[in-house]
């Protein structure tokens, strides 16, 4: 008897309305499920009540900011992949983002970003 693999499970994290639906559609289209959040509050809300198999997440936010909420997301879990989306490269060399998985520069080509996501969640 063959079981069927419910759909990895990727939060999506950035403050940007536009970011998050692009991201939402391109990794559906991929075959995940996608939930999406526009602040740290709220993915840590989600990640709670959901558990992903990933996350995305920006770094520069309002309020609680995108190292912050790594921080976080890595005193529940360490085997949750992570990986930073940002427009910004200097943030590479933040002692506190080298807890993520994986650090990306944003571009509107997300090649990248699944063939990361396709290499973390095999």
């Amino acid at each position: 008897m063959v079981v069927k693999k419910d759909k990895h499970r990727i939060l999506v994290v950035d403050d940007e309305e536009n970011i998050r639906l692009l991201y939402k559609g391109e990794l559906e289209d991929e075959g995940y499920e996608v939930m999406i959040a526009g602040s740290g509050e709220e993915a840590l809300t989600l990640f709670e009540k959901y558990q992903p198999d990933l996350v995305t997440l920006d770094i520069k936010m309002p309020g609680m900011g995108g190292l912050k909420t790594l921080e976080h997301i890595r005193e529940k879990s360490l085997d949750i992949p992570v990986i930073l989306c940002t427009a910004y490269g200097e943030f590479r060399r933040d002692f506190n983002s080298w807890a993520s998985d994986a650090y990306l520069v944003k571009t509107s080509n997300l090649t990248e970003l699944k063939s990361k996501i396709k290499c973390l969640l095999s």
